[in-house]
C-alpha cells in the first residue's frame, strides 16, 4: 500500500498505540513514526523493538511535522495533550484516537481542530489486560472490529485515510455515530470489566473456615477474573466519561442477576435453566 502519512506521532506507545505504530511503520504506511510518552524506559523499549523511529517526552517536539496524531493516552488527558501539540502539527494534519468512549472525545477535541486539520475518532475493539510497549502485538487487531465515529470535523479524505490505516492491521472497520457506540460498548466492553473486577474484589480475602476460597478456583475463575488485572488509570477515565451509559448497562445486568438470585433462593430450577441456557447460547454465538 502507498504511504498514507509523512509522519505519524503516537501519543502513548503502549499496547494499542505501540501495536498500531509497529504495523504502520513496517507496512510503509507512514514515512516516520515518533513516539511521545511519560516514561523514558517504555519509550526505549519501543525504539529497541522497532515500533517507532524516534522518541520524546516533549509534546511540541513530537508534534513538529506530524500529519497524523494518534492519541493513545487515557481519555481524560487527550484534550490537554492535543492542546500542547495541535498548532505545531502540519496544516493538513489528521487527529485520531483509540479511546473506548467516543462522545466525550469528540466533544472535547473538536474545538481544537483548526484550519484544514481533521478529526477522525476511532476505537479498536481489541486489547489485553497487559500494558506498555512490551505488550504490543502486530496481530492484536486482526479480525477485530475498529469503529470509526465521524463528526463535524471529519473530512471524507481524512476518514478514507484512517480507514485504510486500520484495514492494513487486518481489522474489520465500520462506521457508527458516537452515541450509539457508547451505548453498545457500555454493555459489551465496560460491563464485562466491571463484572470481572467486582467478582475479584468479592473473593479477595474471602474465607470459608480457614480456607481462602479463591485458591480453589480453576480455569473458570482465572478466565472470569482475567479483566480484573486491567489498568485502573485507563478504566477510571472510561467510568467518568461514559457514566450514564454504564449506569444503564449495570441496571440491565442487575435486573437479570436479581432474578437469577430469586430463582435460586426459591429452588426454581426451570427458571434458572432458562437464564443459564440463554447465557450459554450467547457465549456459543461469539466467534
Amino acid at each position: 500500500m502507498a504511504q498514507l502519512f509523512r509522519q505519524m506521532t503516537v501519543c502513548g506507545v503502549g499496547l494499542i498505540g505501540g501495536s498500531l505504530a509497529s504495523i504502520a511503520r513496517h507496512a510503509g504506511l507512514v514515512g516516520k513514526v515518533v513516539g511521545l510518552g511519560r516514561s523514558q524506559a517504555n519509550l526505549d523499549v519501543a525504539v529497541e523493538r522497532g515500533m517507532i523511529d524516534a522518541a520524546t517526552r516533549d509534546p511540541v517536539e513530537a508534534a513538529r511535522g506530524a500529519d497524523l496524531i494518534v492519541l493513545a493516552v487515557p481519555i481524560l488527558t487527550m484534550r490537554a495533550t492535543l492542546e500542547k501539540m495541535i498548532e505545531h502539527t502540519a496544516p493538513d494534519a489528521v487527529v485520531t484516537d483509540v479511546g473506548s468512549v467516543k462522545g466525550y472525545v469528540v466533544r472535547e477535541l473538536e474545538p481544537l481542530i483548526t484550519g484544514k486539520r481533521s478529526l477522525v475518532a476511532a476505537h479498536p475493539v481489541a486489547g489485553k489486560e497487559t500494558t506498555g510497549a512490551a505488550a504490543a502485538d502486530p496481530a492484536l487487531f486482526r479480525d477485530r472490529r475498529v469503529i470509526i465515529t465521524p463528526s463535524a470535523k471529519s473530512t471524507p479524505a481524512a476518514i478514507d485515510k484512517i480507514e485504510q490505516l486500520w484495514d492494513e492491521t487486518g481489522a474489520c472497520v465500520e462506521m457508527m455515530d458516537a452515541a450509539t457506540h457508547d451505548e453498545i460498548l457500555a454493555r459489551s466492553s465496560h460491563l464485562p470489566q466491571i463484572v470481572s473486577s467486582v467478582l475479584a474484589a468479592v473473593l479477595a480475602g474471602e474465607k470459608v473456615g480457614d480456607k481462602l476460597a479463591a485458591e480453589y478456583g480453576a480455569g473458570g475463575l482465572r478466565d472470569t477474573t482475567r479483566l480484573a488485572a486491567s489498568s485502573w488509570e485507563v478504566w477510571r477515565d472510561i467510568f467518568v466519561t461514559n457514566r450514564e451509559a454504564i449506569a444503564s448497562a449495570l441496571k440491565l445486568y442487575g435486573g437479570t442477576f436479581a432474578e437469577f438470585e430469586r430463582l435460586v433462593a426459591a429452588g426454581d430450577m426451570a427458571g434458572v435453566e432458562k437464564i443459564f441456557n440463554r447465557g450459554r447460547a450467547m457465549r456459543e454465538a461469539i466467534r
